[in-house]
């Protein structure tokens, strides 16, 4: 009889601890469930209003093109950008087998002869004008970063060297892209001669009015974040007499990084804008380019073509911007710190 009692209070703790488990899973799912709906449901259920709203008024408003696509069409023709991108590929994939067969055979019979090595010339596809214009804003973008924390940085530290340049700055910053935009071209066009250029000279020009354009809130907000480091902070690294160069990369950088990196999202954002009004006024190759050749073109289908330029553009930037949240966070010395 004591051996049963003692084996049924054994089943009973059990019991109790399989239930307690039951019931920490139930609240740790109802938990994940309301985090997943917070963090992506409504989104989702945004835009899902968003494309009904687009959907149901779309088909009121008559342009000289037609009437504004929906949705529908807007995907159909990301479709059929997707395959003449394909098509393509397959068109370069022949041209370069076709060139290496002949090479081949003139090699054959003459080991001595000299072959030509041409390269496709067909025409950018979208998903090309998409990856030009990351690569344009990518490159102008690390020239503008390399300029503005070094100045943001002297700013912050020298209220001298703040009084010589913040007239410049305040002067600088607010010049549209169109106004940038033919002076450089002209300058690339006189200094940048060359019979084989590294790059082309549309990439140069587009590459320098990105870093001309959105250099200025990273110049601002580092300068801001360098002249408000805690002053125990500076006092500390007087204390200990650190080099300059640790100061700056030990104490004032780790300091300044959340102000830096606010500029560094601002100044990537405009610079993406920047660069598709680029392409569009100089007719560079890019998204820009694109746009601008769809609304000449004029047909039934440029309307369409021209919303999926303007949603991806949408999410390149949003896509760029989430790159710089991610950098920001392994780069900062506060992992606690919420960044959004």
């Amino acid at each position: 009889m004591f051996t049963s009692f003692k084996l049924n209070k054994i089943d009973f703790n059990v019991f109790s601890k399989i239930n307690a488990l039951f019931k920490n899973v139930k609240e740790n799912w109802d938990s994940y469930i309301r985090n997943v709906m917070r963090v992506g449901g409504v989104p989702v259920a945004a835009f899902l209003v968003f494309l009904g709203i687009w959907a149901a008024s779309a088909s009121q408003i008559q342009t000289s093109l037609g009437a504004v696509p929906g949705p529908a069409a807007v995907w159909q023709q990301f479709m059929v950008l997707i395959d003449e991108h394909n098509e393509e590929r397959v068109k370069e994939t022949k041209f370069y087998e076709r060139q290496d067969k002949r090479n081949a055979k003139k090699l054959e019979k003459n080991p001595d002869a000299k072959i030509k090595v041409r390269q496709y010339t067909g025409k950018p596809t979208f998903i090309d004008q998409v990856f030009t214009s990351i690569g344009t804003v990518t490159v102008g973008f690390l020239f503008a970063s390399l300029i503005a924390i070094p100045v943001g940085v002297l700013c912050g530290l020298s209220a001298t060297m703040y009084r010589a340049l913040n007239p410049l700055i305040q002067i600088f910053k607010p010049v549209s892209p169109l106004a940038w935009l033919p002076i450089v071209t002209m300058i690339v066009s006189a200094l940048y001669v060359s019979d084989d250029p590294m790059f082309a000279k549309s990439f140069v020009t587009s590459a320098i009015t990105v870093t001309l354009c959105c250099m200025w809130p990273t110049i601002i907000n580092t300068t801001v974040g360098v002249a408000s480091i805690d002053k125990d902070l500076i006092n500390v690294s007087r204390v200990l007499r650190l080099h300059w160069a640790t100061h700056v990369f030990k104490i004032v950088l780790p300091s300044s990084v959340p102000m830096m990196f606010a500029g560094l999202r601002v100044s990537l954002g405009i610079g993406w804008m920047v660069l598709i009004a680029a392409e569009m006024l100089a007719q560079n190759p890019g998204l820009g380019k694109f746009v601008w050749d769809e609304f000449q073109n004029g047909s039934s289908d440029s309307l369409a073509r021209i919303m999926v330029a303007v949603f991806a553009i949408g999410l390149v930037g949003f896509a760029l911007d989430r790159i710089m949240l991610m950098v920001q966070r392994s780069v900062s010395w506060d992992k606690t710190a919420e960044i959004r």
